[in-house]
């Protein structure tokens, strides 16, 4: 039994002992902090006729809470320092870390705060640096964002996104303009036609970048099959592109090439109604409609090409696979107007494209003939 009252005395004696130390060195960190502490710290106003540091039990919270406060730019652990801890570390705390820690002490914030105002430092300065290498000319942009991360009101916006915002904008604008054109196009006489590019001549510009971007996503372009057609084809015959657009056949063949269209992109295009080609009869060898059978007066339209080609021309046709509701329906309507079928190619998934030889009978109907027809290809939005 001795023994173990011996031991017990001993941890008593040590751990009086240890708080008698703790509170030493706690009553000495007070008094360095009352000798160095500036008026006015951590940005708290002290009341009329006490110092910051001083004044009791207060000034010695106030303090601690003071050695407490996260310093940004100086390593700390992930765990709170508390004001006892601070105590007993306080003979460790020398003069120069107090110098350095007091410009730190005035902002009061805890570590997430100081943390996030840290990391939306760099995220501000980052967007500057994105923004061609340079930061924006107004000096306001350089306040950094609050504790929460939002913005604050006197902060640009970097310039770069408004530029994307107007692209976006203006895209989707071109897209609607060209689903209305093509509408327009399908639905309505080349005759309608003809007169609303002339009312706005920048609708043919809209509708063929509309039209480019869907043809980027076509598995194959119909005019250049037949650009490979006729290359195969003697260079003294004449042909004739009936809605040439960009002109691809006259820039790809050797050949005389005449185009026609309702609006000029190219220098080398005819404006005019595809019902009223400006052209002599019996002039050209091969007529060519790629994806241009569009107005509802198809019976005008290719009466006109019958009109243009020599006794024994050829006629190619290449068109959505999806416009045709009865294709033997529509091959008969072709015959009834003068056209033999000598070849077709209905195998891919997409386009049909036929080749036809004028005949020299041809219906001089008033109507369309039954089956002529072909169904609008109308763009959804997407």
């Amino acid at each position: 039994m001795m023994p173990a009252r011996r031991s017990l005395a001993a941890e008593s004696i040590a751990r009086r002992a240890s708080l008698l130390s703790r509170q030493r060195s706690r009553a000495g960190l007070r008094r360095r902090l009352r000798s160095r502490a500036p008026r006015g710290l951590a940005g708290v106003e002290p009341p009329p006729g006490k110092s910051a540091a001083g004044g009791g039990r207060r000034g010695h919270e106030a303090a601690e809470s003071a050695v407490c406060a996260p310093v940004p730019g100086e390593k700390r652990s992930g765990r709170r320092v508390t004001g006892e801890m601070a105590a007993v570390e306080g003979s460790q705390v020398s003069s120069s870390w107090y110098d350095r820690a007091a410009p730190g002490l005035r902002q009061q914030l805890t570590r997430k705060q100081w943390r996030n105002q840290q990391k939306n430092k760099r995220r501000q300065k980052n967007k500057f640096k994105a923004s061609n290498g340079q930061p924006p000319a107004s000096s306001e942009a350089e306040e950094p964002p609050d504790d929460q991360g939002s913005l604050t009101p006197d902060t640009e916006v970097p310039s770069r996104q408004t530029p994307s915002l107007r692209q976006r904008l203006e895209s989707r604008l071109d897209a609607a303009r060209f689903r209305y054109i093509n509408q327009l196009l399908y639905t309505h006489s080349s005759q309608e036609a003809a007169q609303l590019f002339q009312e706005d001549p920048e609708a043919l510009a809209v509708y063929h970048r509309g039209f480019a971007l869907q043809a980027a996503r076509w598995p194959e372009r119909p005019v250049e099959h037949f650009v490979h057609y006729l290359r195969r084809r003697p260079a003294s015959l004449v042909v004739a592109d009936f809605g040439c657009g960009d002109c691809t056949l006259a820039r790809s063949l050797p050949n005389r090439v005449h185009c026609f269209d309702l609006a000029a992109l190219d220098p080398r295009v005819t404006v005019c109604d595809m019902a009223q080609v400006p052209l002599e009869d019996a002039s050209v060898d091969v007529a060519v409609f790629c994806l241009a059978l569009m107005g509802t007066n198809l019976r005008e339209i290719l009466q006109e090409a019958h009109r243009v080609l020599r006794a024994g021309g050829t006629l190619l046709v290449a068109e959505v696979a999806s416009r045709f509701a009865d294709l033997r329906a529509f091959l008969g309507a072709l015959a009834r107007l003068g056209f033999r079928l000598i070849s077709k190619d209905v195998s891919g998934s997409h386009f049909y494209s036929f080749e036809l030889r004028k005949t020299e009978r041809a219906a001089k109907a008033a109507e369309e003939p039954r089956g002529l027809a072909l169904r609008p290809c109308l763009y959804k939005r997407r």
